[in-house]
């Protein structure tokens, strides 16, 4: 065994108890020796099952021969290998789609608690933090790639982070290794690539050490966040005690104790919170909080971010996404109310208590519902909800039970019902677990 698979192994150890390892493999040098490692590796040690992933983009010809290689490579290695094609969102950045994409179908290719192992190496940490230097990244994203996160149901790791490429080609040469050169990556018009080839051999000429001193770094400030982390945890404990609506199922926020703290750790404790719903905002886009936090107590306003919403309600705080952006269909049969109706894009109902004969249909509001209530009277609908203080958003969403064109029941509120019956909603969830 090699010092570099030697490595390699010391640095999985605390992951051998999973369901499997899956290699990521694009076919170039870095993955094909993380795929070769491994082999090597699971030939000397009892190791989860291996499986390969490679991901083909199609947005060059010169990929379309590399599921072939990658298979060819995989048979040799008695690794077996899912191909798995994506299409590519339109986008201003070619980069962040095709990773986008990438990420995603990793995501669903896993299964709870499997491991995905990738082959990024030292030059590619440094390069990731230079490029974030540049941009302009805050802390968080100065901590560059980290070495392992959450990724769909199971786990990504980086096991090569701390490894220079030399090494990694070094290995390669000896073992006799063949490995895919894309020709993009020559292409100095993407930033990265003009890092890779212009920035940092100058770097490296004039400071041999650059990436690993650049890498430790990156490390250092991942310490940092780790303890604003810690700090947010703290802070967001106090921002979070029961919600009125816990059948809405969102994630939320108290304002009161958000208010209490300094603009800086308002900033830490909702990067932390948001960090696994959405792409951080950047700072010219944290204004939009500001709105949100100080606009009148009558006030609805609405933060829109890359993946959802934050909307506010009087002291409190709803992150939206998913089912809750969309709008609902205005009417829906219920044909079987003895049994659940599932909702289209709206979670389900289900009708309990003495049922109303006759057909009965789900609506939703559109102004101008009356609801005949024993000891009320008939009143308007909009009304109640007020009385109710239920969220704005809430109320476009929340299933009407008619019969013909006499509404029956509003979900989940039970006072508001003129029968012997109740209906319940089981909302949708706009919980975000792919960040």
């Amino acid at each position: 065994m090699t010092d570099l698979t030697q490595q390699l192994f010391s640095r999985l150890t605390p992951w051998q108890q999973a369901p499997s390892w899956c290699i990521a493999l694009s076919g170039g040098l870095d993955s094909t020796v993380l795929l070769h490692q491994l082999a090597e590796l699971s030939r000397q040690h009892s190791l989860p099952p291996l499986r390969a992933l490679h991901v083909h983009h199609g947005l060059q010809a010169a990929a379309d021969a590399w599921p072939a290689h990658c298979q060819h490579l995989c048979a040799q290695l008695g690794i077996p290998l899912q191909v798995i094609a994506v299409q590519v969102a339109d986008s201003a950045s070619l980069e962040q789609a095709a990773r986008d994409a990438r990420y995603a179908a990793f995501g669903a290719a896993l299964g709870p608690g499997e491991v995905l192992l990738t082959g990024q190496h030292r030059e590619d940490q440094a390069e990731t933090l230079l490029l974030r230097l540049l941009r302009g990244a805050g802390l968080r994203g100065l901590t560059a790639m980290p070495e392992s996160r959450p990724l769909g149901p199971g786990v990504l790791l980086r096991p090569l982070l701390d490894t220079p490429r030399n090494d990694l080609q070094a290995y390669a040469q000896v073992h006799g290794l063949d490995w895919i050169e894309d020709p993009s990556n020559r292409d100095t018009q993407f930033s990265r690539n003009y890092l890779r080839h212009q920035v940092l051999p100058a770097l490296l000429q004039r400071w041999p050490q650059a990436a690993r001193s650049l890498a430790r770094s990156a490390a250092h400030l991942g310490e940092a966040q780790a303890l604003l982390d810690e700090l947010a945890a703290q802070d967001l404990a106090l921002a979070q005690p029961l919600d009125q609506w816990p059948w809405l199922q969102l994630p939320s926020l108290q304002l009161a104790a958000l208010r209490q703290l300094s603009p800086a750790r308002q900033r830490n404790a909702l990067q932390y919170w948001l960090a696994a719903r959405t792409r951080l905002p950047d700072t010219r886009h944290w204004s939009g909080w500001d709105d949100l936090r100080d606009a009148a107590g009558d006030g609805r306003p609405v933060w829109r971010l890359t993946d959802g919403e934050l909307h506010r309600c009087g002291e409190r705080v709803y992150w939206l996404s998913g089912a809750w952006l969309q709008t609902p269909p205005a009417v829906q049969p219920w044909l079987a109310p003895a049994q659940a109706l599932a909702l289209s894009g709206n979670g389900r109902v289900e009708l309990s208590g003495t049922l109303p004969q006759g057909p009965l249909q789900i609506r939703y509001r559109r102004g101008g519902e009356i609801l005949d209530l024993p000891g009320r009277g008939r009143r308007d609908l909009k009304r109640l909800l007020n009385e109710q203080q239920l969220p704005l958003f809430a109320r476009a969403r929340l299933p009407l039970l008619f019969q013909g064109d006499r509404l029956l029941a509003v979900a989940n509120l039970p006072e508001l019902s003129v029968g012997d019956w109740q209906l319940q909603w089981y909302a949708p969830t706009s919980e975000q677990g792919l960040r």
